[in-house]
């Protein structure tokens, strides 16, 4: 976390695709990682802060991922969970 009590200005560069990589400094002062989600908060005056993103309770992620029009049978779940692994493992 940091520490003193001056602000402290970190530049980053916003891509083509808008995306920026956010500091290891700040990263580290809001204890996230790889695939942790951030939430961005703009307030009235036009103040934009950026926090781990944080869930109050199960019932605030429904709807996050979706719905399926019916459920899917556990064979196809398995094999969707197995691409998956096998994507994030080895990038195929």
């Amino acid at each position: 976390m940091l520490q003193n009590t001056h602000s402290k200005q970190l530049v980053t560069t916003l891509s083509s695709k808008g995306q920026i990589t956010i500091p290891i400094e700040v990263r580290k002062h809001l204890g996230v990682d790889t695939n942790d989600k951030v939430a961005f908060v703009i307030s009235p005056g036009g103040l934009v802060q950026v926090t781990p993103a944080k869930y109050p309770d199960i019932k605030s992620l429904s709807g996050g991922a979706g719905k399926l029009k019916k459920p899917l049978p556990w064979k196809q779940v398995r094999n969707i969970a197995r691409e998956d692994y096998l994507k994030e493992k080895y990038g195929k």
